[in-house]
């Protein structure tokens, strides 16, 4: 497989240096630190790489970096919505479910396993182009558990050909079981720097272009299921299995507000139409322009520039109507709801105040299946 596994460990030493770092931080009336719960050790499929591992992966070290928002923009929307979704990526299970997950995880929420732990994952579920990792037909996955739980059973499922991850949200009746394992103590895994892992072989023939890798891996310590998500792509021919890489120690950085203006960048999808032109806003007012930053069939991801006026403003909010049945399905640096075809969007805490003239954006995902996904007129309210 394409992807190279690095694991996020959370030893001893680490621990007490993060402790340490916290306390003085405290001390000094600086920023806390996020720190990861000591209850997140515990595993993940790492190859082809869930989709909050895959984001922990490549963004980890960068996690403000406002390039996500073009490059990786499901990502985006999940560091955005909650980044100790990709910091605890080892900890998406669900206890007590007594063998029977479809009574319990409703279709759409098979990547967060039912909204668990407070909805802490529900940014897995969002529907769009998340990136993928090329297998082929036949294929391995491989789980690490870093606290040696082992296996009553791991299962693994694929999607069936003609589910489209790009606008269908993933439903027990998607997915085929294509392998399995039985019961497997720790103690015949393969031996980790930090913990233990297992390879399981899948079979899905009859697979092209994207689909989701399924596991359901439930822990021999207690009811305890891990549900995970992980997007491939059926075009890459024959596999090995995945090497074992020995990773580095981390721990999440301290936090400042997210930058709510990523940079220019070419969407490497279709170019969306021509943009209106900006308009100059009142004193004391807002203006809002609209744009497809990328599209695909039957989604897409638009951005919202705001811009304030002549005078300063503390707040913003930006109103559309679709009218075409576009509906948005997830965005990020604004809080945004819909009523039936008219989308209301306000700022979040980090990106309301504005000076004269300055601006901010924020954007989202979205699907459309009209015959065309033409561009709305805006309208902008200001608090000043």
């Amino acid at each position: 497989m394409s992807t190279s596994a690095r694991i996020h460990p959370l030893p001893r030493r680490a621990w007490l240096l993060t402790l340490g770092a916290a306390l003085a931080v405290l001390l000094s009336g600086a920023a806390a630190v996020i720190l990861p719960h000591a209850a997140s050790a515990h595993g993940s499929v790492i190859d082809p790489a869930t989709r909050n591992y895959g984001c922990w992966q490549r963004w980890g070290d960068r996690f403000q970096d406002p390039a996500m928002a073009t490059e990786d923009p499901m990502c985006w929307q999940a560091w955005q919505a909650n980044p100790q979704t990709m910091w605890q990526w080892n900890g998406l299970y669900r206890n007590e479910v007594g063998g029977n997950p479809q009574a319990v995880i409703p279709d759409g929420q098979l990547c967060s396993a039912g909204h668990t732990q407070g909805g802490l994952y529900d940014s897995l579920d969002a529907i769009g182009p998340w990136k993928t990792t090329s297998i082929g037909a036949n294929f391995r996955i491989k789980l690490f558990d870093q606290a040696k739980h082992g296996a009553d059973y791991i299962k693994v499922y694929v999607t069936r050909q003609g589910f489209n991850e790009l606008t269908q949200p993933l439903r027990w009746a998607d997915l085929e079981l294509v392998g399995q394992i039985g019961n497997t103590p720790a103690a015949q895994w393969t031996p980790e720097t930090n913990g233990v892992s297992i390879q399981v072989a899948g079979s899905a023939p009859g697979r092209t272009g994207r689909h989701i890798v399924f596991t359901l891996w439930q822990a021999s310590h207690m009811d305890q299921g891990y549900y995970l998500c992980s997007d491939v792509d059926f075009g890459g021919g024959p596999t090995t299995p995945p090497t074992t890489t020995t990773p580095p120690t981390s721990t999440p950085p301290t936090t400042t507000p997210p930058t709510t203006t990523p940079p220019t960048s070419t969407p490497p999808t279709t170019r969306p139409p021509t943009t209106p032109p900006s308009t100059t806003p009142p004193a004391g007012g807002c203006s809002a322009t609209y744009r497809v930053t990328s599209q695909w069939s039957g989604g897409f991801q638009g951005e919202v520039q705001v811009t304030a006026g002549a005078a300063a403003i503390r707040g913003w909010t930006v109103r559309w109507t679709y009218a075409n049945g576009q509906t948005i399905s997830s965005s990020w640096n604004a809080t945004v709801s819909s009523t039936g075809s008219t989308v209301t969007a306000t700022n979040v805490a980090y990106n309301g105040a504005l000076g004269a003239g300055a601006s901010t954006t924020f954007g989202f995902l979205g699907s459309w299946s009209g015959g065309s996904n033409p561009v709305p007129a805006l309208s902008c309210t200001a608090t000043a």
